[in-house]
């Protein structure tokens, strides 16, 4: 765990545990390369404009994650959140100096197993940031897990579909991908995909009513890529449906870039 490329002391990062004001993406690494990189680069400027209202220098990030990378020679999850160390409850509102945190993981390039999700109401504050303020998102994933399901898919008041606790949901319909309608974290992998796939990008407003004139579900992350959604509460899918499969394929053939 470093900040701005020197190792962090408690000292610095507990105004995350504290006043837990800022924000991160999480990447996947393998080989020094990501996949997806300038998206997540571009999420982290862009949100740092939107919670500080300053200008993030991405060359000094990739510098740190540079750092953070020597001796590790497996794929690793790279987070990198970005805070002000000195920021408190009651100085909330005085200019902000952004720092770069980075932090590894071990990871896995194996493919990941289907999940059960559970529906539940909910809405992300500033859904379209990556912030690090996740208790609402952790205590309705921890409800679900502790029913006995892997996950769980968020619905707005209106009771449309909008996305998962840390993943972006999608759906297969008559050899289309469907997107929720609503406003959500737009995620990487979810971008990538929309950017190869050969049709149009098709969005609707989707219910749990909706769930079984689909043919498969899954969701998008850049830790696991394209994982299979098995079911949603009662409504169940195949999770071979053969275009999970392409996707899949798909998305692995996108070129990584270089740390």
């Amino acid at each position: 765990m470093e900040l701005n490329g020197v190792p962090a002391t408690i000292e610095q990062v507990k105004a995350l545990a504290l006043t837990n004001y800022g924000h991160f993406t999480s990447m996947l690494v393998d080989d020094g390369s990501v996949r997806g990189l300038s998206l997540h680069l571009q999420r982290l400027t862009r949100d740092c404009r939107t919670l500080f209202g300053a200008e993030l220098d991405t060359e000094r990030v990739r510098e740190y994650v540079r750092y953070a990378l020597q001796g590790l020679d497996q794929p690793v999850t790279v987070r990198v959140t970005i805070y002000d160390p000195e920021m408190g409850l009651g100085t909330i509102g005085e200019e902000a100096q952004p720092q770069v945190l980075v932090t590894t993981r071990e990871a896995s390039l194996a493919e990941p197993a289907p999940w059960r999700l559970r529906a539940a109401s909910y809405r992300r504050e500033l859904p379209a940031v990556k912030h690090v303020g996740l208790f609402g998102a952790m205590h309705q994933r921890r409800q679900a897990q502790r029913e006995g399901y892997d996950d769980v898919l968020f619905l707005n008041p209106d009771g449309s579909i909008s996305e998962m606790a840390t993943s972006n949901v999608g759906f297969i319909r008559d050899g289309r991908v469907i997107w929720p309608r609503s406003e959500w974290l737009p995620g990487t992998t979810m971008a990538l995909i929309n950017q190869v796939l050969d049709e149009p990008i098709s969005t609707e407003p989707l219910t749990l009513a909706d769930l079984p004139s689909m043919d498969a579900a899954f969701a998008t992350n850049a830790a696991t890529g394209i994982r299979p959604v098995a079911a949603i509460d009662a409504t169940e899918w195949p999770t071979e449906h053969k275009m999970l499969q392409q996707l899949r394929d798909v998305y692995l053939e996108i070129p990584a870039e270089t740390v």
